[in-house]
């Protein structure tokens, strides 16, 4: 086993570090108390690759594997958390689900645009009653001619209200189950198609999420993405995919408080001497660093089976259940190594606080994570 980052990833991770510290760090405040979303960063994130990462040159992609995309996620929520949640939103759910689904058409016109930062995606399958009971689903994609008509709510869609192109899942044969979901891209300025409340979140502030609503929203059939009836089995492979890329973030958010607060540490004197030095501070740093290096290796042989086309379901879940969690616990204690100016935002500690119980919710909660694990585990023996 190999252990070690060839060249190449090395120099990608710095190259995202270099980004992510000079270009977002400076604002990351700002942006979170404006929750304006930096529509010139992102883009430049597109000069970059990043938001190809994982398509081929021939569609404007970098080519880069997953486990380089997983550098990517993680570099970006070390320093930013919000962008790196839109980025994923946009590569893993939204440009991913076409390019692992949609026809040669759909990827040739769509993958490009996205990959630049031209346009920006959003993925939309939770609805107000429909949220880890996916298969629950209420909005309709009815039949009419050669044309389909969507009607329907989607909400905690990430990139709405900045989205140029939305996949969303619509039922399209009730009498089927799951098998009755089908697919569409919508573009904006499709009559029917508009966005709905924003949310005012707890965290990832900078990064839009809302409703995507369809009303009498009227889509010739070439808008179809996949088989019809497909769209769930389809959305259960992009979101395989889509844990590691969270899992990835969560690392990147705990690697964050953590790096933050072993800063404090060296710099905080109580009693007079350094805070590093009592032993409780050691043993918080020392738990801290141990889960998160925990995590990361999770993270990145779900990355390394899915680069090899080997099933990542049960380690997809695995990787995003506890990496998810890690960034949780890390955040918590970076914020209590600060003690009351961890309660402040004068320091970075609160936001990643603040970022970090999302990674526990977003592409399927930590509950949803021990059925699917425990699903694999039960049908292998």
């Amino acid at each position: 086993m190999d252990f070690s980052f060839s060249e190449e990833q090395r120099q990608l991770r710095t190259t995202i570090r270099e980004f992510a510290e000079g270009e977002l760090k400076p604002h990351v405040m700002e942006w979170d108390e404006s929750q304006q979303f930096p529509l010139d960063a992102f883009r430049k994130l597109g000069r970059l690759g990043v938001l190809g990462a994982i398509f081929p040159e021939e569609l404007g992609g970098a080519a880069y594997s997953y486990v380089d995309y997983v550098i990517i996620a993680e570099e970006l929520a070390r320093v930013d958390p919000s962008i790196a949640l839109s980025v994923v939103a946009h590569v893993s759910l939204c440009a991913n689900h076409i390019f692992a689904a949609g026809n040669e058409q759909q990827k040739r016109h769509y993958i490009p645009k996205l990959a630049s930062g031209e346009w920006i995606g959003c993925w939309s399958l939770t609805e107000p009653e429909a949220g880890s009971d996916a298969g629950g689903l209420r909005t309709v994609g009815a039949r009419e001619g050669q044309d389909w008509v969507l009607n329907g709510v989607k909400t905690f869609t990430t990139n709405a209200h900045i989205a140029d192109v939305c996949v969303a899942m619509a039922v399209t044969d009730r009498s089927a189950s799951s098998h009755g979901i089908s697919a569409f891209i919508v573009e904006k300025g499709v009559p029917g198609f508009c966005f709905g409340k924003k949310e005012n979140k707890l965290g990832m502030r900078c990064s839009p999420t809302g409703e995507v609503v369809f009303r009498n929203c009227r889509l010739p059939h070439s808008q179809l993405c996949g088989r019809p009836g497909e769209g769930f089995i389809d959305s259960l492979r992009i979101l395989d995919g889509g844990r590691i890329s969270i899992a990835a973030l969560s690392v990147g958010v705990a690697q964050g408080a953590y790096e933050a607060a072993l800063k404090y540490s060296k710099q905080r004197k109580q009693f007079g001497r350094f805070i590093s030095e009592f032993q409780a501070i050691q043993h918080k740093l020392a738990d801290m660093a141990t889960d998160i290096e925990a995590a990361r290796l999770l993270t990145l042989r779900a990355a390394w089976r899915k680069d090899f086309g080997a099933a990542v379901n049960k380690e997809s879940s695995m990787a995003k259940l506890f990496a998810s969690e890690t960034a949780v616990r890390v955040a918590n204690e970076a914020v209590q190594i600060h003690g009351g100016y961890g309660f402040t935002k004068d320091y970075p500690v609160e936001k990643f606080y603040r970022d970090s119980k999302l990674c526990t919710i977003g592409e399927g909660a930590s509950e949803i994570q021990k059925l699917v694990i425990a699903r694999q585990l039960l049908k292998a023996d």
